[in-house]
């Protein structure tokens, strides 16, 4: 099942059991539709669009009676939608979660991954709802090492935890934001330019949407901390890393043999230690290719670069002229 619209007397109204698709959702061509709804419960008209990850849902409608809403996609790809209700009252219930009521002019970030929700509308003529959004992957790679609100949601998100960038309460649409979202709506560009305007306006608004949530009273003092216990598990995929030089494991192996996920992974280890995890292993051989160059004259370049993981003398000569501004010859020369 994936909508069913009922009235207040429980009465089905009406039924889809369409969704989309991951192959659509992550589409290197814009797959754009548009809609003409009438019904004896409402009319409306609305419009989809989606590619490389990104989903936009917009539209406007009339609605002759109080409607429930139920949606139940499990297996449909989950999203982190931006909402924005320019005009209307919708009541959205999330399993486990208080009740997020959205008036007119008002907008969230809003993570539902089992894709469970009940919504009322009531009554209302006029009502114009906007929602974008990223598949979960094109999220996690936005949210990383681009500020301490976004890996905070990232994190809850990693953790496929159902999350609000405002809990409490909706935000209030800026001017800038209504802006945007009429850029978006009024865009005439086509193809690959068309792509680029609408990924960068939805960049835009949720810089926006993370600047308001930090000036509303968001500080550091709410930044992602880490746990002792995700400490020593950063700690331990450290040692698993440096272990293991030559054949270092993959992002996906080293998380799952420290127990952290992958998010939890990237994001905690540039806080302990101030790299990324490859950076500070090409930082680490590096290091050791220096101390080995020093110390033993018997090893060839090529035999310190194969002991080391490199895949070729090539590339260890070039990382070590990047990191120290001297060939490797030179420097053991020095």
């Amino acid at each position: 099942m994936a909508l069913v619209i009922t009235n207040d007397s429980q009465r089905v109204l009406f039924r889809e059991d369409k969704m989309r698709t991951v192959e659509e959702l992550t589409s290197p061509t814009i797959i754009d539709e548009k809609m003409d709804l009438a019904f004896d419960f409402g009319v409306g008209n609305f419009r989809e669009l989606c590619f490389d990850g990104l989903h936009i849902a917009y539209g406007n409608a009339n609605v002759y009676e109080n409607l429930h809403m139920s949606v139940e996609m499990p297996d449909a790809p989950s999203l982190v939608s931006q909402v924005f209700v320019l005009h209307g009252d919708i009541t959205a219930h999330l399993p486990g979660m208080n009740a997020c009521q959205y008036t007119s002019l008002e907008h969230n970030l809003v993570y539902n991954p089992n894709l469970l929700e009940k919504t009322a509308v009531r009554k209302q003529d006029g009502m114009e709802i906007i929602s974008l959004s990223f598949t979960k992957e094109r999220f996690l790679g936005l949210a990383e090492n681009n500020g301490d609100v976004l890996s905070r949601f990232g994190e809850q998100v990693a953790g496929n935890r159902i999350v609000f960038l405002n809990k409490d309460h909706n935000q209030p649409i800026t001017a800038d934001m209504i802006r945007i979202l009429t850029e978006i709506r009024n865009c005439q560009f086509q193809g690959g330019i068309k792509k680029l305007f609408l990924q960068s306006k939805i960049f835009e608004l949720l810089a926006l949407q993370c600047e308001q949530y930090e000036r509303a009273g968001w500080n550091n003092n709410n930044a992602v901390n880490i746990s002792a216990t995700d400490r020593d598990k950063i700690y331990h995929a450290r040692d698993l890393l440096l272990s293991a030089v030559q054949q270092p494991p993959s992002l996906h192996d080293l998380s799952r043999r420290a127990g952290l996920n992958e998010f939890k992974l990237k994001t905690g280890f540039k806080k302990v230690f101030d790299n990324t995890v490859f950076g500070y292993l090409n930082d680490y051989r590096l290091e050791q290719a220096r101390q080995k160059l020093l110390a033993q004259h018997d090893h060839s370049l090529a035999e310190i670069a194969d002991e080391l993981g490199y895949s070729s003398l090539q590339h260890f000569c070039n990382a070590f002229r990047k990191k120290y501004g001297v060939s490797p010859g030179k420097a053991r020369m020095k």
